[in-house]
């Protein structure tokens, strides 16, 4: 009789289950000429060829927005979001829903801020783990903080309060314009 392998026996990609989910990205501001490379960014991460539908921003005059729904493996979002943090005159959103055994996640990006991640529940609702809670009630207790101001952070407020006016600058929507040319 010969002998067994040692180590890890390999599995058949096919008997592995692959968890699947979906999302949408929302480009709400990007420069003309930033937007097919924000396009190449995103078929990367698809591994499929992407063409969005961009549309005026009014919230910042020259620039432009789109959205994408898109499907793939639990973890594409990180994958998205990765793709495009970092990059000047690009502000958006990633959503991805939770899926059998995965957590959904919401990505945040502004050039002032940068990326902002946060767990979200079946519900959409931002789920903060139990040790960043703690964490924060002893800086506050120790005066490094204000614990107000460390809760909206960890919901990601200060991101929301700076997309807002991106998220609704739609056609017929009131803007609050964010530069004003004079």
């Amino acid at each position: 009789m010969g002998k067994r392998p040692q180590g890890k026996a390999s599995l058949d990609p096919q008997e592995e289950p692959v968890t699947t989910t979906r999302g949408v990205l929302y480009v709400h501001a990007s420069t003309s000429a930033l937007c097919p490379h924000v396009e190449w960014a995103v078929a990367g991460a698809l591994g499929v060829r992407v063409s969005l539908d961009w549309t005026p921003q009014p919230a910042q005059p020259g620039s432009f927005r789109a959205e994408l729904s898109w499907q793939g493996e639990a973890g594409t979002g990180a994958r998205i979001a990765s793709a495009l943090r970092g990059w000047l005159h690009l502000r958006f959103e990633v959503t991805e829903e939770p899926s059998a055994g995965t957590e959904g996640a919401r990505y945040a990006y502004t050039p002032a801020l940068g990326i902002f991640h946060a767990v979200t529940g079946v519900h959409g609702d931002i789920l903060i783990p139990e040790d960043r809670i703690k964490a924060a009630i002893v800086k506050a207790a120790a005066g490094e903080i204000e614990l107000e101001d460390e809760l909206c952070r960890l919901v990601g407020k200060p991101w929301d309060d700076e997309l807002e006016p991106f998220r609704y600058a739609g056609e017929g929507a009131p803007v609050r314009w964010l530069h004003q040319v004079v």
